[in-house]
């Protein structure tokens, strides 16, 4: 019905003229008055054809709704056919699909327009951001072999505070306040987790606390994070080559920038590569209360993948690398997915000097198999909650793990 509604109203309009959208609504509306005589439809399914048309001739197609909602925080198409979602943090198919694999290719190729991207088979892999923030990924045939893939990470409209986070069971709103107690005392912070865990929104959540008498610096290779209320904020982005391979602006020098603009804060993105050590000297040159995420399964692994990293761009004895870490890193937060799919916190650990040229890493917090994060240890290194007024109120929250998680008695 969908498609023969379309075609109808293409047959009576001139596409190459500017049409408004209240008359093209209008036109839709006629012609489902006339088809509705043979093919009798409720006043629902009237409307939402309607819309589907609508949205199939000016807009996203059926991409358009799942845009719109803002309940889904991710779409993946993988072809016309199969289109998956992730609502109330978990993944689940969507029923809807699209026409044919052409139209598919017609909304990639708004979507591309619209973000200033050009996508073909010269160039079948782009990144790109909505107007709205979202981060969209398109990768075309023959690369993507069962057809045009498109994965969109929406922007979320309302600001992701450590509240929100505690709203949707990402964790409690006392492990939110001893986020923000890290924070506040100017820890040193990474991020670390899988594709999908979280670790942006957690960093949009914590950079939210920070005072907002601070000059901070954000760096990212597509702009998501949201800070509120920070009124000497810089934000920088990456840029890719142009065609001919020039222009290239890196993470690593926009680190080196940021470094000159006397920032109090650094906060970056993600670290991938190279960048690793320009990031490292940020946090070890007083830049205290700086905060990165990057890809890892683990809190140890994180730091093996800085590690590495750091290697990707200099030459240097791997105990001077640890070296530098355990000086520059506080704390490392470990996010993953639960056994039903949900977002979780799953470990919290310091970050406690060296040990026999090894890193020293002290547990504090791991969830448990009840989803509740147990507390596992203190934190060893406490000057910098006395030095930024924050350590009546840690000692507090920890007086209420101790009292919570004691055994009770028989």
């Amino acid at each position: 019905m969908k498609e023969l509604l379309k075609q109808r109203v293409m047959e009576r309009l001139n596409f190459s003229q500017e049409i408004s959208d209240d008359y093209l609504k209008e036109v839709i509306q006629q012609e489902i008055v006339k088809v509705s005589k043979d093919y009798p439809m409720l006043l629902s399914d009237k409307i939402r054809l309607k819309q589907e048309v609508f949205y199939a001739l000016r807009k996203l197609d059926i991409l358009q709704d799942l845009l719109e909602d803002d309940t889904i925080t991710e779409i993946m198409i993988n072809g016309s056919e199969n289109i998956f979602i992730e609502q109330y943090g978990k993944l689940h198919r969507y029923p809807g699909h699209f026409s044919d694999a052409e139209k598919l290719y017609q909304v990639i190729q708004q979507v591309a327009s619209g973000a200033n991207r050009m996508v073909n088979e010269k160039n079948p892999i782009v990144d790109a951001r909505l107007e709205d923030g979202s981060r969209v990924n398109i990768i075309l045939p023959p690369i993507s072999i069962d057809g045009a893939t498109m994965t969109i990470r929406k922007f979320a409209k309302e600001p992701m505070t450590l509240e929100w986070l505690c709203e949707r069971e990402a964790f409690s709103e006392e492990i939110a306040q001893f986020l923000k107690i890290l924070v506040k005392a100017r820890y040193n912070i990474f991020i670390s987790g899988g594709t999908g865990s979280g670790k942006t929104t957690l960093l949009n959540g914590m950079s939210n606390c920070i005072p907002k008498g601070e000059r901070i610096i954000t760096i990212e290779d597509s702009a998501e994070l949201k800070l509120n209320g920070i009124e000497n904020l810089v934000r920088l982005e990456m840029r890719n080559a142009n065609a001919a391979g020039e222009n290239k602006v890196d993470m690593n020098e926009l680190i080196k920038a940021a470094l000159r603009s006397r920032p109090d804060r650094i906060i970056v993105g993600e670290v991938r590569a190279e960048e690793a050590l320009s990031m490292l000297n940020a946090m070890n040159t007083g830049h205290d209360g700086s905060i990165s995420t990057g890809h890892a399964n683990s809190s140890k692994d994180m730091l093996k993948r800085i590690e590495t990293m750091v290697l990707m761009g200099v030459d240097m004895p791997v105990e001077a690398i640890r070296g530098q870490m355990a000086s520059a890193i506080d704390v490392i937060i470990h996010l993953g997915r639960s056994y039903d799919g949900s977002r979780r916190l799953l470990e919290i650990s310091e970050i406690t000097g060296m040990t026999t040229g090894q890193i020293a890493v002290h547990q504090l917090f791991e969830l448990d198999d009840e989803d509740q994060m147990q507390m596992k240890g203190e934190l060893v290194n406490r000057r910098k909650l006395k030095e930024y007024g924050q350590y009546e109120t840690y000692q507090k929250l920890m007086e209420y793990f101790k009292a919570r998680d004691q055994p009770m008695e028989e």
